[in-house]
């Protein structure tokens, strides 16, 4: 063979040796050589998982929480000319700003007839504890003695059994959800009930040695309390051995329910002014009214750690 006839191939050789040479410079330097596609691929999906998650996250901790407040009902009374025979659902103003105070919407949670005749609906209450991210329920009229398998001493102490019922089924729904509930003052008393806890129906009469309650100056009328030691309240106001507290009330807590450990006592009379469900992550009921007392506030106990760690506690179970 010629030596011509090699000429053609050398050629082509160094033209593929070209080509070959300007792939490789056309890739980034940037890039680890011992890389292969699939690695490649495998680190360009998890930075974008990375992109999503790091977007859920931020959505997450920005939307405002969702707060349910259990309703207070009005129940007409003979010779009304108001809405006649129409109850009345509604909140008391300070609780609702209370908590609005932590940057929180705030949603009253109405009761549900699921057989009604005029506007039937197939919402549930566990809709609520599904939907919402905590519950409080606020303060109102007696919790029936018949609740918790007792007769009313005297007819003025027969309290709202169609609103315990209503609160109580709540109150299990948003347990069961995982969800943090706070009750205040009616609301601390119904939790006892609700894990078969029950109540003195009038502390004058039922503990005559008690100190007063209850009285005209509604709350203005005040009584310190203090933290047991192994209470969450206690480690929640360390170094502080006693609160003063706003007192409306002439129930209170007789017997705990299962699982219930006391909080809070009122001094010196050691009446049980706080409790908390040890089976949940949080569960609290308060006898005082928090909302009433100033946040910053030197005088009363600032409630706001309370509000905070029930927050945060939503915040941490709201999926």
């Amino acid at each position: 063979m010629s030596t011509g006839d090699h000429e053609p191939r050398r050629h082509d050789r160094r033209a593929s040796d070209r080509e070959h040479n300007r792939r490789r410079d056309d890739t980034p330097r940037y890039l680890d050589p011992g890389d292969t596609p699939w690695s490649l691929w495998w680190r360009v999906i998890k930075a974008r998982y990375q992109r999503i998650a790091a977007r859920a996250t931020r959505h997450v901790m920005q939307r405002p929480l969702r707060i349910g407040i259990s309703a207070r009902i009005y129940h007409p009374e003979p010779g009304a000319t108001g809405l006649r025979s129409k109850n009345l659902q509604y909140l008391e103003e300070s609780i609702a700003q209370w908590v609005m105070s932590r940057d929180v919407l705030v949603f009253m949670v109405p009761t549900v007839n699921t057989e009604g005749l005029l506007h039937p609906s197939n919402i549930r209450l566990r809709d609520y504890a599904k939907h919402l991210d905590g519950l409080v329920l606020q303060g109102g009229a007696d919790v029936s003695p018949t609740s918790y398998a007792e007769a009313p001493t005297r007819p003025e102490w027969s309290g709202d059994r169609a609103r315990d019922m209503y609160e109580l089924e709540l109150l299990h729904e948003f347990v069961e959800a995982g969800k943090p509930v706070l009750g205040i003052c009616r609301g601390c008393q119904l939790i006892n009930v609700a894990f078969g806890g029950t109540l003195y129906q009038d502390i004058a009469t039922d503990v005559p040695e008690a100190h007063e309650h209850v009285s005209d100056l509604y709350d203005r009328h005040r009584h310190e309390v203090t933290f047991p030691e192994d209470s969450s309240l206690a480690r929640m106001f360390r170094g502080q051995e006693r609160g003063l507290v706003n007192s409306i009330h002439h129930q209170a807590v007789k017997t705990l329910g299962k699982d219930m450990q006391v909080e809070a006592l009122s001094w010196p009379d050691k009446m049980i002014e706080a409790i908390r469900y040890r089976k949940a992550p949080f569960v609290m009921g308060l006898q005082w009214h928090p909302e009433f007392h100033r946040a910053g506030g030197v005088e009363l106990l600032d409630c706001t750690a309370i509000l905070d760690n029930f927050l945060r506690v939503a915040r941490e179970t709201r999926f």
